[in-house]
């Protein structure tokens, strides 16, 4: 799942996120199996299937599934998966990244290409658009934690590159091969990060200033986060205040 480089988006996929719990786990738990199964099965040994973990635990993801995903790592019937990245434009020129996590390529393919083409949208070339982001790692702390300039020591020492504080959260940015080791500086002055997570991160914004061009917008990211092989989205759109209001009407 901009900041705008979250485009705003949590909130407009919160509801849906709710619903879609069980998928949300079936996804994590495969990134942890895969993980497992790509190193060794001990966090304190594997990088990525100790970040796995954490974006586990950070969505609630019970132990008992945690510990299942990664015995499931030894077992051979569990198939081989693919890192996979698809790139495109949607609706309005605003360019996606999408990372899906796959045992089956081509089926995976032409279900994105058939998202993207459903609504109005280009899948491209491998580095179609990425060179409009930046792959960086993203720790993040809820507010009450520290102040913004005790975060922002803290990060720096740590080998952070930035800390801002966000929609009532620390972001916590860093370069995405040191993302361990600034997660672990962290956790040992303020505990167990909220999220530790490797992201996409816009360098150029593309505003959306027309509701039905950001309501399409939004159909084609839940179409993409409904798909078993689509792990995250991101985005380089920049909703106006309106637009976003209109988006996630009140209750």
């Amino acid at each position: 799942m901009a900041g705008h480089s979250q485009f705003k988006n949590i909130m407009f996929r919160k509801g849906k996120q709710d619903k879609m719990r069980s998928k949300i786990f079936s996804k994590l738990a495969r990134e942890i199996t895969v993980a497992a199964k790509a190193g060794v099965p001990d966090p304190a040994a594997n990088a990525r299937l100790r970040l796995a973990i954490q974006n586990a635990r950070a969505e609630n993801l019970p132990k008992e599934n945690i510990e299942r995903a990664i015995k499931k790592a030894s077992g051979a019937e569990d198939g081989n998966y693919d890192n996979v990245r698809y790139e495109g434009y949607g609706p309005g020129g605003v360019a996606l990244v999408v990372e899906a996590l796959t045992d089956n390529r081509n089926r995976t393919a032409s279900n994105v290409r058939s998202y993207f083409t459903k609504f109005g949208g280009n899948l491209g070339e491998s580095n179609s658009v990425s060179f409009m982001f930046n792959r960086v790692g993203e720790v993040t702390y809820p507010q009450a934690k520290a102040s913004a300039d005790a975060m922002m020591e803290a990060a720096i020492d740590a080998g952070a590159d930035d800390a801002v504080l966000e929609d009532g959260n620390h972001i916590v940015t860093c370069a995405f091969e040191s993302i361990g080791e600034v997660s672990s500086a962290l956790a040992s002055k303020f505990g167990e990060a909220e999220s530790v997570k490797i992201v996409w991160k816009p360098n150029v914004m593309a505003p959306v200033g027309e509701i039905e061009k950001a309501e399409t917008l939004m159909k084609l990211v839940d179409m993409l986060d409904e798909d078993d092989d689509v792990q995250v989205v991101f985005t380089n759109a920049d909703m106006s205040d309106d637009v976003a209001a209109k988006l996630n009407p009140p209750e």
